[in-house]
C-alpha cells in the first residue's frame, strides 16, 4: 500500500469489521487446522479440528499454565509441542503479571500480523490527519539487547522484532527521522541522543513526535533538557558527540548530520535557552513547529501523564492510536484525534481469535472457577455495550485461550467490531507505565519491612499507596500510619536511618521489572509518607460518607480519588526515601 493511499486501508478496514463473525470463525479454523496435532491442542482435542470441541476442552490458561511449553522451547525441543510452524525466536514481554518478562513463541505470520496493523495505522492517521504523507515522523524506539537462550534460541522485545524483520526484509524506513541503526542501537543514551539529533536536524520536515508510551516519552524529553547545549553544538559543527561510539549509528547520524548548520543550531538554541530554567511548556511544538500531533500511548496507565504531556505539547493532538501487547496485536483507534477521554480502538478481528470474560464495573469476581470459566465465556461478535470483560486471545503463535490480563469496557461497535476502552489490569495496584506492582507484590514486600520495624517498637497500622508522576521520573508513594507498641508514635521519635532502611526493603522485595527500570533512573527512589494517627479511620470515614458500605469497607491499596489523596497529603508529618542505588 503506497503511503498516501489511506483509502485501500479504510476499504480493508471496512470489510473487516463488518465481516467480524465470519474472520473470527476462519480464524479459530486456520489455528485449528494448522496446530490440532501439536502435544498441547492434541491432548485435548484428539487431532480434530472442531471448534466446539476446542470452546468445550481447551482451557483457559494464565502464563503460568504455559510457561513449561515455553521453557521446553527455550531449551531446544521441536516448536510442535505448542505450532505447527518454525520458532525463529522467542518475544520477551514487560512481565506485567508475575514481574519476571515472559517469553511467547514468535513466527514469520505473526510478524506479518503486527507489520499489517501498523500499516492499518497509517492508513487511519492518513484520513485524519492532513499532510503526514508529506514529512517525516520523529517516533523514537529503543532495543533491549537480545539475549540467546540454553539451546542458542534467540530471545528479544517485540520492538526489536519488528525492526529487525524490517531491516531484514528491506521494507523502506523513509517515513521516519531515525536510521534503523539508531534504532537498533543496543545503548539506550547513545541511541536516544542519536534519534534526537536526526529530528532536530530535520527539523522542518518532522510532522509527527512521538515515542511508544507516554512514560517513555517524558524521559526523553528530560534528557532534551539534559543535552539541548551539546545537540546544538552537534548541529553547528557538522560533528556528532565523540561518545557516539557505536558504528553503525555514528555513521547513520553522519549521514544526516552532512555539514555544519550555525543557523538552524541558533533556532534549537533561542527555543531551549529561552524556556531553560524556566518554563519548557510547548517545547515540542517551538522544535517541531510543523508538528501535527504527538503519537503516543495514552490509554491504561499511562493517563496520568496525559496533563504533563499537554504541556510539553503545547497542546498538541495526543494520538494513541493502538492497542497491541507483546503478545498479540489487537486493534486501532479508528478517531485519532478524539479527546483523550474519548479514546476506543476497534478490535481487529483477522488477527487472533477472541474471547472475553465479564467483570463487573469495580474488576471484582474475574477470577472463575475452572468449571465456570467456560460458562462465561462469550465471543467477540456477543459482547454487550456498557460491559466490562478480561479478554483472552488464541493466536496464530501457539497461544490458546489465554488471559493476556486487560480490562477492557464495550463502548460501541464499528459495523460488526467491538469498540473498547483499557480499563486496567487484572490485579494491579501501582505502575508509572511498563512496571507493574500487584497487591501480592506489595504485601510481599510491606511483611519485609514490618519485620525491620518491629524489633524497634513500631507497628504498622495500615497503608495504601500512589504512583507520583508530579516529577519525571516518577515515583512510588506508601502512605504508612505508625503506632508505638507503647503510647502514640510522634515522628519526633522515628529514626530516619531506620525508616530509610524500611523504604531500601519494600525496593528489594518488588519485583525485577520495578529493579530494572529503577537501577535505569527511569523511576526515581520509593518514598514513604509518615501519617497522623487515626488517619485511615478518617479515610474511611470519608469513603463512607461517599457510599461505601461499612461492613464491605476494605482499605483502597492503591488511592485513585483525587480527593483522598488531598486528605492523606495533609496529613502527612514525615517524608523518607529509599537511598538504594544498585539492585
Amino acid at each position: 500500500m503506497a503511503s498516501g493511499d489511506f483509502e485501500a486501508g479504510w476499504r480493508i478496514l471496512e470489510d473487516l469489521t463488518s465481516n467480524a463473525a465470519l474472520i473470527q470463525q476462519q480464524v479459530l479454523e486456520e489455528i485449528l487446522n494448522r496446530n490440532a496435532n501439536t502435544e498441547y491442542l492434541g491432548s485435548f482435542l484428539n487431532g480434530k479440528f472442531d471448534k466446539e470441541l476446542f470452546k468445550k476442552k481447551v482451557p483457559v490458561v494464565d502464563y503460568e499454565d504455559i510457561k513449561p511449553f515455553m521453557e521446553r522451547i527455550a531449551s531446544g525441543e521441536p516448536p510442535e509441542i505448542l505450532l505447527d510452524s518454525p520458532v525463529p525466536e522467542l518475544l520477551i514481554s514487560s512481565g506485567t503479571s508475575g514481574g519476571k518478562p515472559k517469553m511467547v513463541p514468535s513466527s514469520t505470520e505473526y510478524l506479518d500480523k503486527k507489520l499489517f496493523g501498523q500499516t492499518l495505522r497509517a492508513s487511519v492517521m492518513m484520513k485524519h490527519i492532513n499532510g503526514l504523507n508529506q514529512g517525516k515522523w520523529l517516533f523514537l524506539q529503543f532495543m533491549k539487547p537480545e539475549t540467546k537462550t540454553s539451546s542458542g534460541l534467540v530471545a528479544r522485545s517485540y520492538i526489536t522484532s519488528l525492526a529487525k524483520h524490517i531491516q531484514e526484509r528491506k521494507i523502506k524506513n523513509d517515513r521516519y527521522s531515525s536510521p534503523c541503526e539508531t534504532i537498533l542501537c543496543p545503548d539506550i543514551k547513545q541511541s536516544m541522543y542519536s534519534q534526537l539529533l536526526c529530528g532536530l536536524v530535520e527539523r522542518d520536515e518532522v510532522v509527527i513526535v512521538g515515542a511508544p508510551f507516554a512514560s517513555t516519552f517524558l524521559n526523553i524529553i528530560n534528557f532534551l533538557e539534559d543535552h539541548w547545549k551539546e545537540l546544538c553544538l552537534d548541529i553547528r559543527t557538522g560533528h556528532v558527540s565523540d561518545w557516539i561510539t557505536d558504528p553503525s549509528c555514528r555513521n547513520s547520524v553522519s549521514v544526516i548530520l552532512s555539514k555544519p548548520d550555525p543557523k538552524l543550531a541558533d533556532s534549537i538554541e533561542q527555543a531551549c535557552s529561552a524556556s531553560s530554567g524556566k518554563s519548557w511548556e510547548g517545547i515540542v511544538r517551538k522544535l517541531w513547529p510543523r508538528t501535527k500531533g504527538l503519537l503516543t500511548i495514552v490509554t491504561g496507565s499511562m493517563t496520568q501523564y496525559i496533563p504533563t504531556l499537554q504541556y510539553y505539547s503545547g497542546g498538541l493532538p495526543l494520538l494513541s492510536t493502538v492497542y497491541a501487547s507483546t503478545e498479540c496485536f489487537f486493534g486501532l483507534n479508528l478517531n485519532p484525534l478524539c479527546q483523550p477521554s474519548d479514546i476506543c480502538y476497534t478490535l481487529l478481528p483477522n488477527m487472533a481469535y477472541f474471547e472475553f470474560l465479564p467483570v463487573n464495573s469495580k474488576h471484582d469476581d474475574i477470577f472463575y472457577e475452572d468449571s465456570t470459566i467456560k460458562e462465561n465465556i462469550v465471543e467477540l461478535v456477543d459482547v454487550k455495550v456498557g460491559q466490562c470483560y478480561e479478554v483472552v486471545t488464541t493466536t496464530i503463535a501457539g497461544l490458546y485461550r489465554y488471559r493476556v490480563g486487560d480490562i477492557l469496557k464495550i463502548i460501541g461497535f464499528y459495523n460488526n467490531a467491538p469498540q473498547v476502552q483499557i480499563v486496567g489490569r487484572r490485579n494491579v495496584v501501582l505502575s508509572l507505565g511498563p512496571d507493574k506492582t500487584t497487591e501480592e507484590d506489595l504485601s510481599k514486600a510491606l511483611k519485609k519491612a514490618q519485620l525491620h520495624l518491629e524489633p524497634f517498637g513500631f507497628l504498622l497500622v495500615d497503608y495504601t499507596s500512589y504512583a507520583d508522576t508530579t516529577s519525571i521520573p516518577g515515583h512510588y508513594v506508601l502512605f504508612w500510619e505508625l503506632k508505638k507498641k507503647e503510647g502514640a508514635c510522634r515522628v519526633e521519635e522515628l529514626d530516619s536511618k531506620l525508616m530509610d532502611q524500611c523504604c531500601c526493603i519494600l525496593e528489594e522485595y518488588l519485583d525485577d521489572i520495578y529493579k530494572m527500570y529503577r537501577h535505569e533512573n527511569a523511576i526515581a527512589p520509593l518514598e514513604i509518607r509518615v501519617l497522623e494517627g487515626r488517619t485511615f479511620d478518617t479515610l474511611m470515614e470519608f469513603f463512607i460518607a461517599k457510599g461505601s458500605s461499612l461492613s464491605q469497607y476494605k482499605t483502597p491499596r492503591c488511592i485513585k480519588s483525587e480527593e483522598a489523596l488531598e486528605l492523606l497529603k495533609s496529613r502527612v508529618v514525615g517524608r523518607f526515601f529509599s537511598h538504594k542505588t544498585s539492585f
